[in-house]
């Protein structure tokens, strides 16, 4: 064992042949019959990375272009070009579009003003219902029909009717009836 004073480091050959340094003071326990005999772990380097090499694409041959044809300038010219003829047709088509969209704007208005109308209607004739009701209740807790019984045969001379006076008539189902003329043989 070879002991370095500078450093405090003690290093030793293990029987396998490698080297171990230990830092400081302390010392490692020593191998032999009683204790167990470290396995070193196997030191494994980290793979290397290689970056591939990007080559540069080969520049593709310069060709010059073939002379065109007239008629083929012609059409390549008036496909570049708007005509007339579409601009005249998409104007007409946003006029037609626009005159739409302001009848259907129209049309929503009146929808929702008639919706309104017919609001305030039913709101009126629920008020007029309520009133109705209110009066017709008035009146009916105003009526004392034994004032108008006394009033009736008192004043007026009225009388119960005999009995060869009534004249029983059976309807069908709950209907009523209305007289539009005399009932035969009641004179």
């Amino acid at each position: 064992m070879a002991v370095s004073n500078t450093r405090q480091t003690i290093r030793r050959t293990t029987p396998a042949g490698s080297r171990r340094a230990y830092q400081g003071r302390r010392m490692s326990p020593v191998e032999g019959n009683t204790v167990r005999r470290l396995q070193e772990a196997p030191v494994y380097a980290p793979p290397v990375r290689r970056t591939p090499v990007r080559r540069q694409p080969e520049p593709l041959p310069v060709r010059k272009p073939k002379p065109l044809s007239a008629s083929a300038q012609k059409n390549r010219e008036r496909a570049k070009g708007i005509g007339k003829g579409y601009v005249l047709f998409l104007a007409g088509l946003s006029v037609l579009i626009l005159v739409i969209c302001v009848h259907y704007l129209q049309l929503q208005t009146q929808i929702t003003r008639r919706m309104k109308e017919v609001a305030s209607l039913e709101s009126e004739l629920t008020q007029l219902k309520e009133d109705n009701d209110a009066y017709y209740s008035q009146v009916t807790s105003d009526i004392d029909l034994s004032e108008i019984k006394k009033i009736a045969i008192g004043r007026l001379g009225m009388k119960y009717p005999a009995e060869d006076q009534i004249m029983t008539y059976e309807t069908e189902g709950r209907s009523y009836v209305r007289q539009f003329q005399d009932v035969p043989g009641s004179k």
